[in-house]
């Protein structure tokens, strides 16, 4: 491929995936900057390692984890535990999403991964394992225990 086609290649992978790479990102570490850090990293992975997909489903699925793998390494990460949180918001939604946002948002992170992968970005069992580097039992469940303290968060803030 010639580089112009590259590069235009490049930029509609931006445009098509970026969103969820970026509320994966944002799930995963909760702040904005870290989110916009991440989602400019994975698509510079994918200019420097032009991986070969066999579809486009490949080529999302690849793109969320490179941001899984990612967030991951970021959370483990020595400046990580010695930054002082600025920020408590999560991003704009609409006003009848907000409060199911911000419940998805406050599960504990092996909850809330599972959790929005499968309802906010339509992802199957299996392929939510193979993101997350999980059985699929181990997903079915987090997902079975995270649909249980969203309904109980729900329920109690009414």
């Amino acid at each position: 491929m010639n580089q112009t086609v590259y590069e235009h290649r490049l930029e509609e992978d931006y445009n098509a995936y970026s969103p969820a790479v970026y509320r994966l990102a944002m799930v995963y570490l909760g702040r904005y900057a870290d989110a916009e850090d991440i989602t400019q990293e994975v698509f510079l992975r994918l200019l420097c390692r032009a991986p070969t997909f066999a579809d486009e489903n490949h080529r999302r699925r690849w793109l969320l984890q490179v941001t899984a793998n990612l967030c991951r390494d970021q959370l483990r990460g020595f400046w990580r535990k010695r930054v002082t949180e600025l920020e408590d918001t999560i991003p704009a939604a609409a006003p009848e999403e907000q409060e199911a946002l911000a419940s998805v948002m406050s599960l504990p992170e092996q909850y809330r991964l599972p959790i929005h992968l499968h309802y906010y970005e339509g992802y199957s069992v299996a392929e939510i394992a193979e993101i997350l580097k999980l059985g699929p039992s181990a997903v079915k469940m987090r997902l079975k225990r995270g649909r249980e303290l969203l309904k109980l968060e729900l329920e109690g803030s009414h």
